[in-house]
């Protein structure tokens, strides 16, 4: 398996978790989720770059 490739599904899994989250009541955890989400996934595409 491609290093980088778990954290970049985690990251795209979480940041649509953090979406949803932020059309609820809950838009200050939304918006904690999500960037949670974006940096996992900038992260995991960044290994996925740097390791070919």
């Amino acid at each position: 398996m491609r290093e980088g490739l778990i954290p970049a599904v985690l990251g795209t899994v979480v940041s649509a978790s953090g979406a949803t989250l932020l059309k609820s009541k809950y838009k200050l955890v939304g918006t904690g989720v999500l960037g949670f989400g974006l940096a996992h996934l900038i992260l995991g595409a960044i290994d996925l770059v740097e390791h070919r």
